[in-house]
């Protein structure tokens, strides 16, 4: 964690990014290994997300005052006297509230404007409560139905086959939600498309994501018939689209 010291806003927005993707991955696609990992027999356990987008279950910092703010401690107690998601939903709150703590820790020196920029970037992501607990209604706005009216780029699909991304022109967007409906997030992270990274979409629910968040990379791409997200997978209820 030393390795990292942000300053500047974009410096400190990526951090934030990288370090809430690494969480987000934990809570959702590496799921059953973080369960694993949170032994309730063990110490005080922490979740950190890393900026180079790596996660880690481990015993807190030994330094008084830690380097950085400190994540939630003893994540793991609580783990089989609760509901399997409440007990992620209620990791989730306490990473999002870390997070933010890393950032503002990060961003002390930044002046007025400067803070409310950061908190604005910060914000247009969803939460990582609203990811695992999948309450976030933008995510689902990008449908198919807008994907019919694009003008924009198209990306590759799992099957070969070229689909428009779900993308509305500027000029097509309505009143509030015309920033929420120009923009094609990944699933996972909640980053904006940009064409210059492979992303993937999921038969399923129709979400895409970028492809590194869901460990698929073109060439495993093209030998999936169908793909499914993380989420749509880990809801083994036998859907059929």
């Amino acid at each position: 964690m030393s390795s990292s010291n942000p300053r500047t806003v974009e410096e400190i927005f990526k951090d934030f990014s990288a370090r809430r993707a690494a969480i987000v991955r934990a809570l959702t696609s590496d799921v059953d290994e973080f369960y694993g990992l949170c032994d309730p027999e063990k110490e005080n356990l922490c979740l950190y997300g890393h900026p180079n987008e790596s996660w880690e279950v481990n015993l807190p910092a030994e330094e008084v005052p830690p380097e950085l703010p400190e994540p939630a401690l003893g994540i793991n107690f609580a783990r089989d006297g609760m509901n399997r998601r409440d007990w992620l939903s209620l990791v989730a709150v306490h990473s999002d509230c870390w997070l933010l703590s890393v950032a503002f820790y990060f961003g002390a020196r930044l002046n007025r404007n400067e803070r409310k920029r950061l908190f604005s970037m910060i914000n247009e992501l969803p939460t990582v409560f609203e990811v695992v607990t999948e309450k976030k209604p933008v995510k689902d706005k990008p449908s198919v139905d807008s994907g019919s009216k694009s003008r924009g780029s198209t990306k590759r699909s799992s099957d070969g086959q070229v689909k428009s991304t779900p993308k509305l022109p500027a000029d097509e967007g309505f009143d509030d939600d015309e920033d929420e409906q120009g923009e094609t997030l990944c699933g996972s992270c909640g980053g904006n498309y940009s064409a210059d990274e492979f992303w993937i979409c999921c038969d399923i629910c129709e979400r895409w994501f970028h492809g590194k968040c869901v460990k698929i990379t073109p060439a495993k791409a093209e030998n999936i018939k169908q793909y499914k997200c993380p989420s749509c997978s880990l809801k083994k209820t036998g859907r059929s689209h």
